[in-house]
């Protein structure tokens, strides 16, 4: 390691900016902070927000009530991070990245005030943000996203404060399905508005179905081929009905679920590389194209997808995660990758577990590859044993070469993380014959003796070979 910038040399030393204070840019400057002491390295953070370090995903389950606490969403706090020798700026949002000039200009929420930071090397983490579409009364009281700890607070706040038990959930993905049983739970009646098919769009409609079906079991209104046309309000400005071409749905509170765009303004205002999905480019070490001095992960970048070949947008935690750790290693000297993802998620609306991973097919048509499809109808364990639950699984395997593509699983518990083996086969490259020889655990508890995803494996086989000409 090169002690040039120590202060010993007479030299300053070198400084990192970090923008974002979440998982991918605290996970950076903590893996730069371990590996260079401060001494020679200085890191300075900037997070807009009244938190760092917490945990999105777990909003809809803090919501729900089966997290109590706020502060368990939180893996380290603002003084933790100080305490590791990172000055740390709470409430403090960069509004520009000047990057002739090496320097970024940032505003403190609270104050006003402004100031230009100038860095050595800049890690640009700032995250995604919810879609809220164009329309009129979407600003409206009552109306919440949810993608930070502040937006799951003021949710809860007018929960609180609300007399009324009528919610409206717009958009029908893992957000949304998430926080239609959170408010299910929390005794609304709850209607979810959707502009597809089918709830889960990561999902293949005849899958999604199943999602359909089973969170009108649990009580939920689903409207599907619905688009949101105008939020309604009342005398006092408060939201009162969410209205669609054909109808109103009265809301004494409404979500927004429809996902997240990257968050990429002051980046794109200085010139840096985005793809067609808005997010950042990067290359395998996480550096911004064409930027030697400057990286990005977490939500604001697109990544490489291995099955497909395509740059994606996938915004998931487990992947910031990982983003900060490769940037942190690079930028304090070191060398990682970060190859690119099969797009694995997996979801839980109530006993209903929902999993994915590689293409559905509309995705394997859009990049031209031809595929036979299978589904199956399994069990989670032995037949005979207590507990054995349903469970549907539908693969892809390209037409002649029998290689896996994509994989979705929707049942009752133990089906979710058997996506992993799918995910696992999707990076090695296998094919659907080399996945029935796979030596998986057995035992009546946990599986039938054919896993369901080699039963699914199996009847791929016969459907290549069948259409083989």
């Amino acid at each position: 390691m090169s002690m040039s910038h120590g202060s010993g040399t007479g030299r300053r030393k070198e400084r990192l900016v970090v923008v974002g204070g979440d998982a991918a840019g605290m996970s950076a400057a903590s893996q730069a902070r371990r590996l260079r002491g401060a001494d020679e390295l200085e890191i300075v953070a900037f997070e807009r927000g009244h938190f760092t370090s917490f945990s999105a995903c777990g909003i809809p389950y803090w919501v729900g009530g089966d997290v109590t606490d706020r502060d368990r969403l939180i893996a380290r706090t603002p003084d933790e991070h100080r305490e590791r020798g990172i000055d740390l700026r709470m409430r403090t949002e960069v509004v520009e990245i000047d990057v002739p000039g090496a320097r970024v200009r940032s505003r403190n929420l609270e104050s006003g005030a402004e100031e230009w930071t100038g860095y050595d090397k800049l890690v640009i983490a700032t995250g995604a943000r919810p879609v809220r579409p164009d329309l009129p009364g979407v600003d409206a009281p009552g109306v919440h996203g949810v993608q930070t700890l502040d937006d799951g607070q003021a949710l809860l706040d007018t929960l609180a404060a609300t007399e009324g038990r009528r919610a409206v959930v717009v958009g029908a993905g893992y957000i949304g399905v998430e926080m239609a049983e959170a408010l299910i739970r929390r005794g609304y009646e709850v209607t979810v508005v959707n502009r597809g098919r089918e709830p889960m769009s990561t999902l293949d409609p005849d899958m999604g179905r199943l999602v359909r079906t089973a969170m009108e079991g649990m009580g939920v209104t689903m409207v599907n081929g619905a688009e949101v046309t105008k939020i309604l309000t009342d005398g006092t400005g408060r939201v009162r009905a969410v209205a669609t071409q054909d109808a109103e749905y009265p809301a004494d509170v409404v979500v927004l679920g429809i996902g997240v765009r990257p968050e990429t303004g002051p980046a794109r205002a200085a010139g840096l590389p985005v793809g067609e999905h808005g997010g950042l480019l990067t290359d395998l070490a996480m550096r911004v194209r064409g930027h030697e001095n400057i990286w990005a992960g977490g939500d604001c970048v697109e990544v490489l997808d291995l099955v497909s070949g395509r740059e994606r947008h996938i915004a998931l935690g487990t992947h910031a995660n990982k983003h900060g750790q490769i940037i942190g290693s690079n930028v304090a000297g070191g060398y990682a990758v970060f190859p690119g993802v099969v797009g694995t998620a997996v979801s839980k609306v109530c006993e209903l577990e929902i999993a994915r991973t590689g293409l559905r097919e509309k995705d394997a048509r859009r990049v031209g590859l031809q595929f036979e499809t299978v589904t199956v109808e399994s069990t989670s364990r032995a037949g005979y044993y207590p507990g054995a639950a349903p469970m549907t699984v539908k693969m892809l395997a390209e037409r002649r070469t029998g290689r896996l593509l994509g994989v979705q699983i929707v049942g009752r518990e133990g089906a979710g993380k058997r996506v992993d083996v799918a995910a696992v086969a999707l990076t090695a490259g296998m094919t659907v014959e080399q996945m029935t020889a796979l030596d998986l655990g057995y035992a009546p508890p946990f599986s039938p003796v054919w896993d369901p995803v080699l039963v699914a494996a199996r009847k791929a086989v016969a459907a290549v070979r069948d259409n083989a000409g």
